[in-house]
Parts: structure tokens; C-alpha cells; sequence
């Protein structure tokens, strides 16, 4: 059996369709969050990997953190994402602070990568920083 391959079998995916349709490549298996690996916490521990490192250089002392059945809080007290780029920051691909050393000395997590895995797999995903006694808001 002969298949073609031509120009239409190229597809330009945007950011989220390439998380959705290959979320292995970004936080291992989906699964159904009865196994420990299971993308849900994947995810989870993602954002809390973001506020720890904003604890762990001396920023923010709380972080709070509440779950319910079908959705997860986390909160930290630390500098907030500069507010020109808070959207970037989370629906721009490879888009962070973490690559400027100045910045951030100490960093785990997917770097540039996790909190837009956790945008694109989320069903409902909000953001918002506190800088300077102002507030930026994104909801996608």
C-alpha cells in the first residue's frame, strides 16, 4: 500500500494544540489522578515549584494552597510576574524569567514550559500578579 506524503500532511500547531495533542512530551502521563505520577499533579506541583523558588530566594513567606474536587488554588506572597507580562508568561511558549540569572538564582520546574502546560491543560486557568499595589488579571 502506497501512502502520499506531501505539503498537506504538514501541520504548524499553535502552543496549546501541541501541549493538548502531545502532553507526554510536557508532563508525562494524563491519567485519571489515581496514581502519583498522574498529569494532575504534575501540573500542580508546577505552579508550587514557581512559588517555592520565589520563597526560597527570600520572597513571600506564605503559600497557600487549596483543593477542591475539580479545581486547585495555589497562592505565594512573592514579587508577582511583572504585570507588562503576565499573559506572556503564561501562554507564551518558552517565555519566563528563569532564563535571566540576575533574576532568579535558585529555579526547579519546567522552566518557560510548566505554568503553559498548565494553561493549555486546564479547563479553566486564571493568573494574577500583585506588584506595586496594582494587579494584572488573566483568565483563559
Amino acid at each position: 500500500m502506497s501512502v502520499t506524503y506531501t505539503e498537506d500532511n504538514i501541520k504548524t500547531l499553535d502552543w496549546r494544540e501541541h501541549i493538548r495533542k502531545r502532553p507526554g512530551m510536557y508532563i508525562g502521563k494524563l491519567g485519571n489522578g489515581l496514581s502519583p505520577d498522574d498529569g494532575i499533579y504534575v501540573l500542580t506541583k508546577e505552579i508550587m515549584d514557581n512559588a517555592i523558588d520565589e520563597h526560597m530566594m527570600g520572597f513571600g513567606k506564605v503559600i497557600e494552597v487549596s483543593v477542591s474536587e475539580k479545581q486547585v488554588r495555589i497562592r505565594d506572597y512573592g514579587r508577582g510576574i511583572p504585570l507588562g507580562k503576565v499573559i506572556d508568561c503564561v501562554s507564551k511558549i518558552n517565555t519566563g524569567g528563569k532564563y535571566d540569572s540576575e533574576a532568579f538564582q535558585k529555579s526547579v520546574g519546567l522552566n518557560g514550559v510548566g505554568t503553559k502546560a498548565v494553561n493549555a491543560l486546564s479547563r479553566y486557568f486564571s493568573v494574577q500578579s500583585f506588584r506595586d499595589g496594582e494587579s494584572k488579571k488573566a483568565d483563559f
